[in-house]
């Protein structure tokens, strides 16, 4: 089974002293290290004009980080692929592909905010039907030949894309509700989520009977699991894990403010206990017990993905939780 690490964001922290080169220049580092630890894959994550700097260039990281890796799979976990138009987004991905000589996988997300919509000049009440003409544009973008498209959102002319990648770049769509999971059996390759397990086990029937409906076949069509997971007490990661929550509120409120990065407010209790129930955390064997008895309960087989990098923690420690997770949970995955 696949074991991967994320969502790495470039974010920096309130009153941290690292510059945006500082930030970039460990990131690139660190997926070169996950490589070496014998991790499967190192994902990023889109957003746009947050005070932190939340990482708003993934296919552009992805590249950089192709530079430095010889072996590691490059997910983008996800682009906001309205925000994006279909032809440079495929030049784009494609240029990565050949880079890292096929090492690409491209998740692809609506995205939700407001400000990126209005800010970027796209109508987000057209964003699940620009999802669905992006997914079948793709791939006849890569083929190196000439195509057009003629959509409700998408007017393409005839053109090829090219450099056309010599190797097929997977899709995998992201997103919490069923459309996106029915968009994904009918056009992706794959479904990336962050549910609950409860959840998940939803998705999955959701994905299986729209699969089903078209004759398309389940076994070829990838599950990728994400979540918090950490080697030691959840004590000791919790205010990080609400940190990496709370801003994803702020977000919006972020855009247009000036001055130091905004302070995370303290966790009451209640939000303490919910945040430490999102958390799969204790030792290794508790890790893996837990990625078990979701797998037991989905029925298909799982790729898994750590959502381990917090901005708001030193780049040593960073590192310490990486390589706990490659020598405790990574082997039993």
């Amino acid at each position: 089974m696949s074991f991967g690490f994320g969502l790495l964001s470039g974010q920096r922290a309130p009153d941290d002293p690292r510059s945006w080169e500082d930030v970039y220049r460990e990131t690139i580092t660190f997926a070169a290290h996950l490589e070496s630890l014998g991790y499967d894959s190192v994902w990023t994550t889109e957003h746009h004009f947050v005070d932190d700097g939340y990482m708003p260039s993934l296919l552009v990281t992805s590249a950089a980080i192709a530079a430095v890796t010889d072996s590691i799979d490059i997910g983008t976990g996800v682009v906001l692929a309205p925000l994006h138009r279909p032809v440079r987004l495929a030049e784009d991905a494609a240029t990565v592909q050949v880079i890292s000589n096929g090492r690409l996988v491209l998740g692809l997300g609506l995205g939700w905010s407001t400000t990126e919509f209005d800010a970027l000049g796209i109508p987000m009440n057209k964003r699940g039907a620009s999802m669905t003409e992006m997914l079948q544009i793709l791939p006849k973008a890569w083929t190196g030949e000439p195509f057009s498209w003629d959509g409700d959102v998408y007017s393409i002319p005839e053109l090829a894309v090219r450099p056309a990648p010599s190797t097929k770049i997977p899709v995998i769509v992201g997103g919490g509700v069923d459309a996106a999971v029915v968009r994904a059996a009918r056009y992706a390759d794959g479904f990336f989520s962050n549910a609950s397990p409860q959840r998940f086990v939803q998705q999955i029937r959701v994905a299986n009977e729209e699969m089903e409906r078209i004759g398309r076949d389940p076994a070829a069509f990838r599950w990728i699991y994400y979540a918090v997971m950490y080697p030691g007490p959840v004590d000791e990661i919790v205010d990080s894990v609400w940190h990496q929550m709370w801003k994803y509120s702020d977000m919006e409120d972020s855009a247009t403010r000036t001055g130091p990065i905004a302070e995370t407010p303290p966790l009451t209790d209640d939000q303490r206990a919910k945040v430490s129930r999102r958390i799969l955390g204790g030792s290794g064997e508790a890790i893996v017990t837990a990625l078990d008895g979701i797998r037991s309960a989905a029925g298909v087989p799982i790729e898994w993905v750590a959502r381990s990098h917090f901005s708001d923690i030193s780049y040593r420690r960073q590192v310490d939780i990486a390589e706990a997770l490659a020598t405790q949970v990574l082997p039993h995955s």
